[in-house]
């Protein structure tokens, strides 16, 4: 999902999967176990942060703006009330986790990685930059598209709130207004519905949760300022989903079709490039050359197509179904949830979703 993709980067259950057992490899099960409890260790109570002299006003300001998303995210939102971003952490780097992501040439099919808790999972999830780097290269050695792209914040699913649940981190705490509000809601979202081995239904709940509420914090809380900054990126936002999803239909049909395998790798080469130069047309004449997603599209491939599916391509439906539950969020999740203990053919089937 890199740059281009908003907010749902979540590279959910991959440290609590690993807690409760079943990371496949000791080496991973290594790196995730302890780059979770080092973000836990590094984690202070807001109310920490707060007391502190010497914490910088700036930061202070957007803690306190924090707590007062995570009061409505319980009070409107109707999201769990626990010790999730209640606490704040530094980690000193851009991104908490770095995930790889690998579909085949000529597939928008993503590979997926199994987990315990969580089930299988469309990318695998690292808290170093190198290991992600060294798995990539791997699987493109053997015939994959691979993306690495850094995520500002995961979700253990409830799973750690022994632990002093999921923080508020460095990553993600100074980023507009609306967008901050967009992450908490986002991340908490995955803590009431969960469907095991399956990636798109998880992610695009997630993200309609995220833009309903966030919707309604900046309706009811925002500034005049904050509202107007977030209607342009997310007037961007839409112009690089549409766009995205115009092409990723496209190169789905043509590999799906009876062409010849040269065939397809040569117009699948001249949909990429053209979708690349409708960006650069898109960025000069609506976005007033904002830059933003400029990163995704020169690393565009079938793996990063793929991943932008997860995370938008159920929004309508789940959307639908949030209107139908009366706007009434409890209902929703009950719904949503009745829907993720069924099998993936017949949630899928329900939700009104190919």
């Amino acid at each position: 999902m890199a740059a281009g993709g908003a907010l749902g980067l979540a590279a959910v259950g991959v440290a609590a999967a690993c807690l409760l057992g079943g990371c496949g490899t000791l080496a991973y099960y290594g790196q995730a176990v302890g780059g979770h409890l080092d973000l836990v260790a590094r984690a202070r109570p807001v109310t920490s942060w707060l007391d502190d002299a010497a914490t910088p006003p700036d930061l202070r300001a957007r803690l306190e703006l924090a707590q007062r998303m995570r009061d409505f995210a319980v009070a409107t939102l109707k999201l769990p009330d626990n010790r999730s971003y209640r606490r704040y952490a530094d980690l000193g780097r851009g991104a908490v986790v770095y995930n790889v992501v690998a579909a085949p040439e000529l597939s928008l099919d993503l590979k997926t990685w199994c987990f315990a808790v969580v089930g299988c999972v469309g990318y695998r999830g690292y808290f170093a930059r190198e290991p992600a780097d060294a798995l990539a290269a791997e699987l493109r050695a053997q015939g994959w598209e691979t993306v690495v792209y850094g995520v500002p914040a995961y979700s253990t699913l409830g799973k750690t709130e022994w632990l002093g649940g999921d923080p508020l981190l460095n990553t993600f705490i100074r980023w507009p207004e609306g967008e901050l509000a967009r992450l908490i809601f986002h991340e908490l979202a995955h803590q009431v519905a969960y469907a095991d081995d399956d990636t798109a239904f998880n992610e695009s709940f997630a993200t309609a949760v995220e833009r309903i509420g966030g919707r309604l914090w900046l309706e009811r809380h925002g500034s005049a300022a904050a509202r107007a900054e977030h209607e342009a990126l997310d007037a961007r936002r839409a112009d690089f989903r549409a766009l995205v999803a115009g092409y990723r239909g496209s190169l789905a049909a043509l590999y799906s079709s009876g062409l010849p395998e040269s065939d397809k790798r040569a117009r699948k080469a001249a949909l990429i490039e053209a979708m690349r130069q409708e960006h650069v047309r898109i960025k000069a004449e609506r976005w007033g050359g904002f830059g933003g997603y400029d990163g995704w599209f020169e690393r565009a491939n079938n793996a990063a197509l793929a991943i932008q599916g997860s995370y938008n391509d159920l929004v309508p439906q789940f959307e639908r179904l949030f209107e139908r539950s009366g706007r009434d969020f409890e209902r929703f999740y009950a719904e949503v949830r009745v829907l993720a203990a069924l099998p993936k053919a017949e949630r899928r089937a329900k939700l009104g979703a190919p």
